[in-house]
């Protein structure tokens, strides 16, 4: 049967080897020199040897046999490797260390991640992070596919998806959005009656409105368009205007204005979500809890926005 090494004892062999005495080791350790005695025993029961040469007085050198020269290196070399998986598990719970990978739809990713990750990468600088946007869609999939630890997106589809969770985190109003010098860009808010005067343009999000009064609007629409960079250039050429959710307005845009409806109440669920069979890493679960906290200090202030 193999012996069974301690750490704490083969750090108390090299310690008394080291500085060439108990007496030192003990101080060392914080312990009293008998105790280091006993551990040093207990390990010579356990390999079979003796690792220090009998001394004539107790002033003398501790010496090492030649066992326990054979052994030195050798219990060094666990003690360093020991510290360092200590070290590094200690950091991965602590989510100061490790590989973080998550996915995001693009208008929460410009819009809320920038100053969530920041903050997190301040507290962890060796913590590695990949991070992917795309449409909700793709998002799913590479959760699916355990690509990244989690996504954010919506459900659009909720009773499809048992085997995920979903931690809501936004509630996302649709509005209307169109050029500053649009005839309806001097309301404050709008009837989505209005619309049906106007060549309305669809997007990804426009399926929301599926299911409610303005549901026949989609089928009135003259375009369709997926990509957000290209929609966004036809609105400010004045090719129409389209519906979006909130956090998918570009806020910062000088050409565009962003207009709530007045009698519509249509919204998309934002949340985490994350397999059900998948526990979250340390780093993982620290950025849930960001996004989170995140979500509530910040959806009082974007609702007043509106």
């Amino acid at each position: 049967m193999l012996p069974d090494l301690k750490i704490t004892q083969l750090r108390h062999f090299v310690w008394v080897a080291e500085l060439k005495g108990f007496h030192a080791a003990a101080e060392k350790a914080h312990r009293s020199q008998p105790a280091i005695s006993l551990s040093i025993k207990d390990l010579e029961n356990k390999v079979g040897e003796a690792l220090f040469e009998k001394r004539q007085s107790r002033s003398a050198k501790a010496e090492l046999t030649p066992f326990g020269q054979y052994l030195l290196p050798q219990a060094k070399e666990l003690i360093a490797h020991h510290d360092r998986l200590s070290h590094d598990l200690v950091l991965m719970a602590e989510h100061k260390t490790g590989h973080l990978r998550l996915a995001s739809i693009p208008s929460i990713a410009s819009r809320m991640m920038p100053e969530i990750l920041e903050k997190l990468v301040s507290d962890a600088p060796e913590l590695h992070i990949s991070f992917f946007d795309d449409n909700a869609n793709v998002v799913l999939n590479m959760v699916e596919n355990q690509e990244v630890d989690f996504g954010i997106a919506s459900l659009w589809y909720a009773e499809e998806h048992d085997d995920k969770t979903f931690i809501p985190i936004a509630r996302d109003p649709v509005g209307v959005v169109c050029r500053k010098d649009h005839p309806l860009a001097s309301l404050d808010q709008i009837n989505w009656e209005a619309l049906r005067e106007y060549r309305l343009i669809r997007n990804g999000t426009s399926r929301l409105l599926e299911g409610s009064a303005a549901e026949l609007l989609l089928g009135e629409s003259q375009f369709y368009i997926s990509n957000m960079i290209s929609l966004l250039a036809m609105l400010r050429a004045g090719m129409g205007v389209t519906t979006l959710p909130w956090f998918a307005f570009p806020t910062e845009d000088p050409q565009l204005k962003f207009i709530p409806f007045d009698n519509l109440r249509v919204a998309r669920e934002i949340g985490i979500i994350h397999l059900n069979s998948r526990s979250l890493s340390p780093a993982a679960e620290a950025v849930v809890k960001l996004i989170r906290a995140y979500s509530v200090d910040h959806y009082s202030a974007y609702q007043e926005v509106l």
